[in-house]
């Protein structure tokens, strides 16, 4: 009980500044605490709701080929390591025995004799000196024609694109387009090596061969992942998981604005409650008690809110999973880079629900500013995440604790800072606030028909009260007023009229203003006396 008359007196002590936002820049909390609060809420102590994954959650044919190079780099789902593993072995001779790739070397062979052992083209090194020179210790390999897989069989059986996608590995070594001819020096001397590879670990072949060699191994390469795509990104188990991540994505962010909006109701009555009691008017922890409760209360009665905002998160939840997704297609997202998206989302689309749809019936020019506001809060918690993803870059992102709680609390510090400075210009910006007034004075169907619906609430609640008149007796008092006016109207002296007024109060049982006297002039005579109407 101590410590908490002692706080409670500390409370008393402290000054809350309730002086416009022109007159003292302490009051710009004040002003954008509920925005600050909420924001900050939603964007970082809520975000253990959703769980950011570097490279996303589905996996894409580029982060797979990534991993074992990058060690941050997983499976997003099981089924597809496991394919991995369970690939085979890689068999030279069962890739190189291939009817097609026979079939190939045997018309090139046949083609070669019948036109009387002509030469033809290696396409590597640009010189037409290939033959089919046989076996013989005298023939020299660097003209003794060998069909060359252009993207060798090892990779392409070891390739984890072309196992995400399900593909036959010889199938795709032994296309039309990754064949090559070459001579037999060059051929074996590749190995299983990838041109580009082979091509910078020998840097004495002449210019011309390089270039034949990387503008065969491009073209490949092109139709060879041409296949991977179009087979991968329209399969079912792509888009299965797509819709997946993409629901677990949408379902997490719609809880976590819900439960924003919720703590943020708890948190302002649990403000109250502690600036109440440094007025003695309530014991601190009693006080915080039952504020809890009645912000779970206040926000129950918002539940259309509540929902809304599920909704809003939601949809932003979907869509940012969507274009993760079609992100990790092309390039690696890190976690920064995901929580970016999410919140440039979640700011978008309660943005665009403001300038479209208007749910609360803003003027043209405050509709621009109210969707400002919204947008400048989602950049405030973009910086913040730029800067939480810098900091763990630099030597301080070695420190054990400190490379969480540092990055974290700095970003959150210019996520509220910056959210604060963007509001309080947007509100006291004579520019801002002249543009606004012009667009408010342009013509808008969206004002006009929210102003018809309040009218229209207006109009109902007028007839709801009419409703309840007693109609029967409001036409008795109607009448008996006609009667008393047409007794006054034929009145034709003072004393009639007097007279006339006192049948009247009589016959519409009205009390005299001083009935308790036996006359007017016994009332005007008691200093006392008040007139009484009923």
């Amino acid at each position: 009980m101590a410590a908490n008359a002692g706080f409670c007196n500390f409370v008393k002590h402290i000054e809350l500044n309730d002086a416009p936002l022109e007159d003292s820049y302490e009051s710009l909390f004040d002003q954008y605490e509920k925005v600050v609060v909420r924001s900050l809420a939603t964007s970082f102590g809520l975000d253990f709701l959703v769980h950011d994954r570097y490279g996303g959650d589905v996996d894409t044919i580029h982060n797979v080929r990534n991993i074992g190079k990058d060690e941050s780099m997983t499976y997003k789902n099981e089924r597809n390591a496991s394919a991995y593993d369970n690939r085979g072995t890689y068999d030279s001779k069962d890739y190189h025995s291939d009817a097609r790739f026979s079939s190939v070397k045997s018309e090139m062979r046949k083609e070669y004799f019948e036109n009387g052992n002509k030469d033809f083209l290696d396409e590597y090194t640009g010189k037409e000196n290939l033959g089919f020179l046989g076996k013989s210790k005298n023939a020299p390999t660097d003209r003794n024609a060998n069909l060359d897989h252009i993207i060798s069989a090892k990779s392409i059986h070891d390739d984890r694109g072309r196992v995400l996608a399900g593909l036959d590995g010889k199938d795709l070594a032994n296309s039309r387009d990754n064949f090559a001819w070459t001579n037999e020096k060059l051929n074996k001397s590749m190995g299983a090596d990838e041109i580009p590879d082979y091509i910078a670990a020998h840097p004495e072949l002449d210019e011309a061969t390089k270039k034949n060699m990387l503008a065969f191994y491009k073209r490949a390469k092109k139709a060879y992942d041409a296949k991977l795509n179009r087979v991968y990104y329209t399969s079912r188990g792509f888009w299965r998981d797509t819709g997946k991540a993409a629901a677990k994505l949408g379902i997490s962010m719609g809880v976590r604005q819900a439960l924003g909006l919720v703590f943020t109701e708890i948190w302002f009555t649990v403000k109250d409650a502690i600036i109440q009691c440094r007025n003695g008017e309530a014991k601190l922890f009693e006080a915080i008690a039952n504020a809890v409760k009645q912000g779970l209360k206040n926000a129950k009665e918002k539940f259309g809110e509540i929902w809304q905002k599920f909704i809003e998160g939601a949809v932003a939840g979907v869509l940012s999973s969507l274009v993760t997704t079609l992100a990790n297609i092309f390039f690696t997202t890190a976690k920064n880079i995901i929580k970016i998206i999410r919140e440039s989302f979640a700011s978008l689309s309660e943005s665009l629900k403001i300038l479209i749809i208007n749910p609360d019936g803003y003027p043209v020019g405050e509709r621009f500013v109210a969707a400002a506001k919204v947008l400048a809060t989602g950049a405030s918690v973009v910086a913040g995440s730029m800067v939480n993803e810098l900091l763990r870059k630099t030597p301080l992102g070695a420190i054990p604790i400190a490379s969480d709680i540092v990055p974290t609390f700095c970003s959150v510090l210019v996520s509220g800072i910056m959210s604060c400075s963007f509001l309080h210009i947007l509100d006291h910006s004579e520019a801002i606030k002249k543009a606004v007034e012009k667009l408010n004075s342009l013509p808008d169907i969206d004002n006009f028909r929210y102003s018809l619906k309040k009218q229209g609430e207006l109009l109902t609640r007028y007839l709801a009260e009419l409703m309840s008149i007693d109609v029967e007796k409001l036409k008795k008092q109607e009448k008996a007023f006609s009667a008393a006016s047409e007794k006054l109207s034929a009145c034709t002296s003072e004393k009639e009229m007097n007279d006339c007024l006192h049948l009247i109060y009589k016959d519409l049982q009205i009390d005299i203003p001083w009935k308790d006297y036996e006359s007017f002039d016994a009332f005007m005579n008691d200093k006392n006396a008040r007139l009484v109407f009923a």
